[in-house]
């Protein structure tokens, strides 16, 4: 069981590292607000956790593409899932998006 330990160790510490790195280039990017979410946030990493992250920029791309500007910008070097939102979106679907709902619960 201790190695299983160190793994989801090694694991938080890559995790928090690029949460860092990619924490600093988001305001160039244009966003305007962000929120981690998932295992990181709630503190339970494991070896296969992903960095989770809710952001909130103004774009005219449709939902399920939005993402891709921030892989191809930010070229994470973990598993990382993005979850882009416009502003209008954010304060409209906040209450009722499961996803929105999460980040915001993971950040209270």
């Amino acid at each position: 069981m201790a190695v299983m330990v160190g793994f989801a160790e090694r694991r938080r510490e890559l995790l928090e590292a690029e949460l860092q790195r990619m924490a600093a280039e988001l305001p160039m990017l244009g966003v305007e607000r962000s929120y981690l979410t998932g295992d990181l946030a709630r503190g339970k990493v494991e070896v296969g956790s992903a960095l989770e992250l809710v952001l909130v920029r103004q774009t005219d791309e449709p939902f399920r593409r939005r993402a891709d500007f921030f892989v191809a910008h930010l070229q994470p070097r973990v598993a990382t899932r993005f979850w882009v939102y416009t502003p209008g979106e954010f304060e409209e679907l906040g209450a009722r998006d499961p996803v929105l709902r999460r980040a915001l619960a993971d950040n209270a």
